[in-house]
């Protein structure tokens, strides 16, 4: 009969090296949000108004979507 230990709350890698590896996931992450709000800025400010005007916006709209907050 097996048996399994389910009182553990951690599993994987743990103390200095898993704070580590946290931080680092949590800068990867941030600058990975940075370049597609980067990405999503720069592909709308090289349309046209009349191009933004076809898909709802205006181009004050541009830096709230790019930043991922619901203009609407």
């Amino acid at each position: 009969m097996a048996a399994f230990d389910t009182s553990r709350t951690h599993y994987g890698t743990q103390g200095f090296a898993g704070r580590i590896g946290a931080l680092l996931s949590s800068v990867i992450g941030a600058v990975a949000a940075w370049n597609d709000a980067r990405v999503t800025r720069n592909a709308l400010s090289r349309l046209t108004d009349r191009e933004l005007e076809d898909i709802g916006m205006i181009r004050g709209d541009i830096d709230v979507v790019a930043s991922g907050r619901n203009p609407f």
